[in-house]
Order: structure tokens, then C-alpha cells, then sequence
């Protein structure tokens, strides 16, 4: 888990990394992948980005284990700071997906 984890990291930096290329942005980027982090719950993981002035937001959730709907490692989008979206996963850390930096692709 904590190595698809930090394949999850880097991928979302690189991402951002991509959005903010010019060379004087250099040190966005660095403060983004910085202020990305994980934190464990009971069922899931949260992504968090802490921006520049502190202020937090979910970035997606990951499952930690396998329920009746979803697997281990699924990506799920933030319906709100504490739970996910259940509609649908956006991926899963232990196959090829598909992210922003911004969050979760969108259905």
C-alpha cells in the first residue's frame, strides 16, 4: 500500500508540476508536493492539499479494504471534507488510472 501511495503522490505532483512548468514556478511546486498528504481513517485513506495560506481540502479518498462495493485501493472523489462519493471508483491505486492534480477524474 505505501508504495502505491507514493506512486499516487508523485503522480499528482507531476501533474501539477506540468500545470505550473515555467522555471519561477519551480518553487509552487515544490510547496504543493509539500503540503500533500495522507491521512488514515478507519475505512479510508484522505488525500489532503494544504495550499500556500493553510487552508485544506480533500483531494480524493482511498479504501483500505475491500467492502461490498468497492476494492482495496479504489479511488474515490470527496463528496465532503469527511466522506467520499460512492457512486463510482476513479481508479485504484493498484492498477493504470487516470488523475488531476485537482482530484480524481470526473465519471
Amino acid at each position: 500500500m505505501d508504495n502505491a501511495l507514493n506512486k499516487l503522490h508523485k503522480a499528482i505532483v507531476v501533474d501539477f508540476a506540468r500545470r505550473y512548468a515555467d522555471p519561477d514556478d519551480q518553487k509552487r511546486v515544490v510547496e504543493f508536493a509539500e503540503g500533500l498528504s495522507f491521512e488514515e481513517g478507519r475505512k479510508y485513506i484522505k488525500v489532503v492539499k494544504t495550499l500556500g495560506n493553510n487552508q485544506q481540502m480533500v483531494w480524493g479518498f482511498i479504501m483500505k479494504e475491500d467492502d461490498q462495493k468497492f476494492k482495496k485501493g479504489d479511488i474515490l472523489k470527496a463528496a465532503s471534507w469527511a466522506a467520499p462519493t460512492r457512486n463510482k471508483a476513479r481508479g485504484n491505486i493498484f492498477e493504470d488510472y487516470q488523475i488531476r492534480w485537482t482530484g480524481p477524474n470526473y465519471l
